[in-house]
């Protein structure tokens, strides 16, 4: 079981890596699609190649962050009823999931997208839109995304068998509850109130008397 765990956490670990490379593409996306905008504002103009750059981008964003998400447990799920459950019970479902849904959705899907991308690579197929892009690129995004994800959900599953045998105290490597955003905020309305206390405590009596 530990050669599985240091197996998982190298996956893990490339997930992550590739959760950064995401925010790369996210800016890059953002800056192009500002950039046409205003280019199409005031020259009156634009470019259907950066158009479709803004698709390809947002297309790697979804389809490379797939196994980056289930990394983070950020994938939906069903908190009412899984939150009633006991941790065993979650990952027995999670682990049970894995091998029925996940496991044959992804194989099936690269399966299906393989051809697609291979065939438009071998003919050069490029976009019906004057000044469009070539195919390939964002048909390969399909089978790797659904490869990453696969890749990932291997990792979850052995996650899940070595915290229902013991090997592991979690079953998550991220813990399902706040995002990133939320846990900022909440940190920072945390803060505002410990300055408020503070500020409090330092005001005299008198003063505060006198201000009402």
């Amino acid at each position: 079981m530990g050669t599985l765990l240091k197996l998982s956490g190298v996956v893990d670990a490339f997930s992550g890596r590739i959760g950064n490379f995401i925010r790369w593409l996210v800016l890059a996306s953002v800056l192009i699609s500002a950039g046409n905008a205003i280019v199409r504002k005031i020259f009156n103009t634009s470019s259907n190649s950066l158009l479709e750059i803004q698709w390809y981008l947002f297309a790697g964003v979804f389809m490379l962050g797939a196994g980056f998400a289930f990394l983070r447990n950020a994938h939906v799920r069903i908190d009412f009823i899984s939150s009633k459950l006991s941790r065993r019970t979650n990952a027995a479902i999670d682990a049970v999931a894995i091998v029925i849904f996940v496991f044959p959705l992804c194989w099936i899907l690269i399966d299906l997208s393989w051809p697609l991308f291979y065939n438009a690579w071998e003919t050069g197929e490029m976009s019906q839109n004057a000044g469009g892009l070539i195919r390939w690129p964002v048909l390969l995004l399909m089978p790797v995304g659904f490869g990453l994800l696969l890749l990932q959900a291997c990792s979850e599953l052995i996650k899940r068998i070595a915290f229902l045998r013991g090997a592991i105290a979690e079953p998550m490597s991220v813990e399902s509850g706040h995002s990133d955003v939320e846990t900022l905020a909440e940190q920072m309305a945390a803060d505002h109130e410990h300055d408020e206390v503070e500020r409090a405590a330092r005001t005299p009596p008198d003063a505060a008397s006198k201000g009402h």
